[in-house]
């Protein structure tokens, strides 16, 4: 059963390192969370950023983003490879799988199973035995059913990467209008 985190945060996390998952639906509080948490683990911690500059629009959100963090942050742009990224020792929020999904599933033409296998090798190769990797998800498939084929496809790699963290992760968030719920660890 799903148990809302005393005082919005976890009380401790266990030594130094492994992957916290916070998943939940759009504007549900997932990055301010994780942005908190990770204050509390670090002084100095490392936000890794998956957008793609598609536009100008995005471009927008990316800045309020930025925004939101102070000079304690040490901000790293990387759209896949996060795994071969230098962090030993730091606390790292990774924003996010939805958006670094996108970059494998345009780059392979759209195909699911590429997609998914790179993406499970990136995670399964992440330092966790140094690093603590706050990684931030959203839940697609609590939402509307997507219209086109496309997006009916990426629903499904992005349920299934989400599983796929969930299960290698140490502490898993739910995060509803802003409250956390852990719901593993």
């Amino acid at each position: 059963m799903a148990t809302p985190d005393k005082g919005g945060l976890p009380l401790t996390h266990s030594g130094g390192g492994g992957i916290i998952f916070i998943t939940g639906g759009a504007r549900s509080g997932k990055s301010r969370y994780a942005q908190q948490l990770a204050l509390q683990l670090s002084n100095n911690p490392v936000y890794v950023a998956t957008a793609r500059h598609w536009d100008d629009d995005f471009e927008k959100r990316i800045q309020r983003h930025q925004s939101e963090r102070d000079e304690r942050w040490t901000s790293i742009e990387e759209e896949k490879h996060i795994s071969g990224l230098s962090l030993s020792g730091k606390v790292v929020v990774m924003d996010c799988v939805t958006l670094w999904l996108t970059n494998f599933f345009t780059d392979t033409q759209y195909d699911i199973d590429a997609s998914l296998q790179q993406g499970k090798l990136e995670i399964d190769k992440l330092d966790t035995a140094n690093n603590t990797y706050i990684i931030i998800s959203n839940e697609l498939g609590m939402g509307m059913h997507a219209e086109t084929e496309i997006g009916r496809k990426f629903t499904d790699l992005q349920g299934w990467m989400n599983q796929y963290i969930a299960q290698q992760a140490d502490k898993v968030v739910f995060m509803v209008s802003g409250i956390p719920m852990t719901i593993k660890g």
